[in-house]
């Protein structure tokens, strides 16, 4: 499998029941099997049509890039569609993951690699084909894990930079931006999965057993955790951002203040100075310290006003 090329086109078929020790890949579909479809063409996706008898209205859905978490049965088939998010040029976001259940497999079709793969198939994880309602269970939980990763690898960052909040950059404030449209991204594909995990553990379109029904409780858990940590990471941003946007008003309006305390005083001594400055006959004209005089009074002025100033609080 080419999982770090896109743009490669991969089906494959793996197989594993609950009794094998090794998960392995088949050439010929079985029973039991999961049918790994990665970046199909047009022509892949008119043989799956033909081979399984699926829904072609469905498959071009699993293509569309804003289609939401639903499930739609149809026959014997359940299209269930997800989100899964991947990193591309540095950006997180949310892409479409489609799971179709049949009577004896399981299909899952989207465009980009399927990053935790190898969490099922090392033969550490409880995992078998042969068992779809539990294997579908399962890639919910790797898709929750890895949603998981990505929400504390922000909650780390959004905290970092909460720290030092009076040195935050411009870079910073830009990734806060990022970071909102990633956790907003998150909500939208969490919150309607949540509802589609609800309708399985109802049994309205599975019938599960007990031990599957305590795995889709547990993985709604796990999703409402995970909706909990987007609003509060969201919510740590929004506060981040407020006191920085706080901090800078109150900066600005002590420079404000300052200079606008220094140009109130200074206003007096410019005028003295002003009129002193004219050609006419004006008092002390004829003293010898008429300068010294002068600038006295100035000084004086400028130190009451100052006291003033000081004693108001205004500068």
């Amino acid at each position: 499998m080419a999982e770090n090329n896109k743009e490669a086109n991969v089906i494959t078929i793996y197989k594993k029941n609950a009794s094998d020790e090794k998960f392995k890949q088949i050439q010929q579909f079985q029973k039991g099997s999961w049918i790994y479809v990665e970046n199909p063409t047009k022509g892949e996706i008119k043989k799956l049509i033909k081979d399984f008898s699926l829904n072609p209205d469905q498959l071009r859905d699993a293509q569309d890039p804003y289609e939401v978490p639903r499930i739609e049965v149809e026959d014997e088939f359940a299209y269930i569609f997800t989100r899964v998010p991947y990193a591309e040029n540095g950006k997180v976001q949310t892409k479409p993951f489609l799971i179709i259940m049949a009577n004896d497999f399981i299909l899952t079709i989207s465009q980009n690699p399927f990053p935790f793969f190898e969490n099922l198939t090392n033969g550490k994880a409880d995992f078998a084909t042969s068992q779809r309602t539990k294997a579908v269970l399962k890639i919910f939980f790797q898709i929750d894990s890895f949603y998981r990763t990505h929400l504390t690898d922000i909650s780390k960052k959004v905290r970092s930079l909460g720290v030092n909040v009076e040195r935050i950059t411009n870079y910073d404030i830009v990734q806060f931006v990022n970071y909102e449209s990633i956790l907003n991204d998150f909500m939208a594909a969490l919150v309607p999965t949540n509802a589609l995990v609800k309708s399985l553990h109802s049994d309205k379109y599975l019938n599960l057993f007990e031990k599957e029904k305590e795995l889709t409780q547990d993985l709604l858990l796990e999703n409402e955790e995970l909706v909990g940590l987007c609003r509060a990471n969201l919510t740590n941003i929004v506060n981040i951002r407020q006191a920085y946007s706080s901090i800078m008003t109150n900066n600005l309006n002590r420079v404000i203040k300052l200079f606008t305390s220094l140009t109130v005083i200074l206003t007096i001594p410019t005028m003295i100075a002003s009129i002193y400055g004219m050609n006419i006959h004006l008092p002390l004209a004829d003293s010898s310290h008429a300068f010294a005089i002068i600038i006295i009074t100035i000084l004086t002025i400028v130190i009451l006003l100052l006291g003033i100033f000081i004693k108001n609080d205004w500068l």
